[in-house]
């Protein structure tokens, strides 16, 4: 069994129709920057993740080969909206039609970008373990373990109990699409509680997309 690990790629440009953390979300006509449940103010664009990368790989059966999903989390209060639960309001994931896609309009006020927009290599590694293929990856290549970004697919490597969620249309549990780590550096890394890992999930049928993070 293989593990599809994110890799860092170096920076890319923050509009990039490609998967990656941070930057601008492309979004479909009429969208409209998700707001906190909590606190009202606008929530902050985390990652973006394509169907199919440029090269035509695909990210898993969870993920539509023509979809993106984009993940949002409130960032203006941490700690206090519940950012870390997936049907309390604090963030966000949504699944769009990759057709017609543009750059959002970004609210002036909140904290709503990444400090730092990361280009993603998808890379297989022939284990079944994420943290071992991790470890792997990193001593291979001589690079530090900050530098895996996540996975793609396969099984949520759970820091707490299994917390798969419940698609809000069919009720169906959700399938999972991405388990991403932080970042690379803790001046720029999405705030996971100090590291924690986030855990994004789709019903593809539906056009649902659900996340959540644990620590």
């Amino acid at each position: 069994m293989t593990t599809t690990l994110m890799t860092y790629a170096g920076p890319v440009d923050e509009r990039a129709p490609v998967t990656r953390t941070g930057g601008v979300p492309l979004v479909p006509a009429g969208f409209s920057w998700p707001l906190c449940a909590a606190c009202s103010g606008p929530m902050q664009f985390l990652a973006q993740l394509w169907g199919t990368d440029p090269g035509g790989r695909e990210a898993g059966p969870a993920l539509p080969t023509e979809g993106v999903l984009s993940v949002f989390m409130c960032q203006n209060d941490p700690g206090l909206c519940d950012e870390w639960d997936p049907s309390a309001g604090g963030n966000l994931a949504l699944l769009f039609p990759r057709a017609g896609l543009t750059a959002a309009p970004v609210p002036t006020e909140g904290e709503t970008l990444l400090p730092e927009t990361c280009g993603i290599d998808r890379t297989a590694i022939d284990m079944a373990s994420y943290h071992e293929a991790r470890s792997h990856w990193a001593q291979a290549h001589g690079r530090p373990l900050e530098d895996v970004l996540g996975r793609l697919g396969g099984v949520p490597s759970w820091l707490q109990h299994d917390e798969t969620p419940a698609c809000p249309t069919c009720t169906q549990p959700m399938s999972f699409v991405a388990q991403l780590e932080e970042g690379r550096d803790h001046r720029t890394a999405i705030n996971f509680g100090g590291g924690g890992c986030g855990y994004a999930f789709a019903c593809a049928p539906c056009g649902e997309g659900s996340f959540l993070w644990q620590r």
